[in-house]
């Protein structure tokens, strides 16, 4: 289970706000015995109380949890040079490396934000080898559910005092995830023939928060029990070669499917609620 945008995705501007969110998230995990980690982006910082900000990411390590770089500024490389990128993501760890190694713990995962790894293959290969030779290992995405989608409206929904849009969104959400979780499990079975241990998307939301007890109701139904990152990638699955240099933020089952020139079960693939879409489109547009 990893958590991108630490210390929090969110549309309210309120450190409480964030540090219950977080709070919750933690307890959750520590409830059920989860190891997780949450990918920084160091350049939120400031955007509330820098020093509870941080206190942050010390309470992800605290509770045992592990941290990673998402990059300061949650830019996209397809925007920028390789140079500026990798800037970027140096720049993403002055903080969370000394922070990691006061718990004697190393920086050794990298998360793309948008999953936009880089374009063309040249900037791609670039950004790929300055990673690998500051000891960072990618970390993919094999499982999603379109979290972030749904986070902002319920943000939105919370600061109205909305209660029944509140339970509306919470209740699309987890069906919506009830759905995406035994397809990502066939197009896996699809793709390499069997079963694998998949690296799962979520963000620092309240949403996530609000929820963290029913998807571990979902995991549990589906037969997966969360492991350590570096443990799920111990799956051969991993090894497949990433070639993908395109325009559009792929997750890694659908790279390697373009790689091994195989078929996904797109037909029976769920796209989320139309309703949801919409209301993100406006709240999103109201933040901008």
């Amino acid at each position: 289970m990893t958590f991108d945008d630490l210390p929090a995705l969110t549309q309210l501007h309120s450190q409480a706000y964030v540090n219950y969110a977080n709070e919750m998230i933690l307890r959750g995990l520590k409830r059920h015995h989860y190891p997780a980690i949450g990918f920084v982006n160091e350049g939120k910082f400031d955007d509330l109380v820098r020093e509870e900000q941080i206190d942050i990411l010390e309470k992800w390590l605290t509770a045992g949890m592990d941290l990673g770089n998402h990059t300061f500024s949650h830019d996209s490389p397809n925007t920028m040079t390789a140079e500026a990128y990798i800037e970027d993501i140096a720049r993403g760890e002055k903080v969370t490396r000394p922070l990691l190694a006061s718990h004697h713990k190393e920086l050794k995962y990298f998360r793309h934000p948008y999953l936009e790894t880089g374009m063309p293959l040249a900037e791609k290969e670039k950004i790929d080898h300055w990673l690998t030779a500051h000891g960072y290992t990618i970390a993919p995405v094999t499982m999603e559910n379109s979290d972030w989608l749904f986070a902002e409206p319920y943000d939105d929904a919370i600061a109205r005092h909305d209660e029944a849009r509140v339970a509306r969104i919470k209740g699309a959400y987890l069906a919506y995830t009830a759905k995406v979780i035994p397809w990502y499990q066939a197009a896996a079975h699809a793709l390499l023939g069997r079963k694998m241990s998949y690296v799962m998307l979520l963000h620092s939301t309240r949403l996530n928060a609000d929820c963290i007890e029913d998807l571990a109701i979902l995991l549990k139904k589906n037969q997966l029990n969360p492991v350590t990152l570096e443990k799920a990638m111990r799956d051969p699955a991993y090894k497949i070669h990433d070639r993908y240099a395109g325009k559009e933020g792929l997750e890694w089952i659908e790279r390697w499917a373009l790689e091994l020139h195989k078929e996904l079960p797109w037909d029976d693939f769920t796209e989320p609620p139309a309703e949801i879409q919409a209301e993100y489109d406006k709240v999103d547009g109201d933040h901008r």
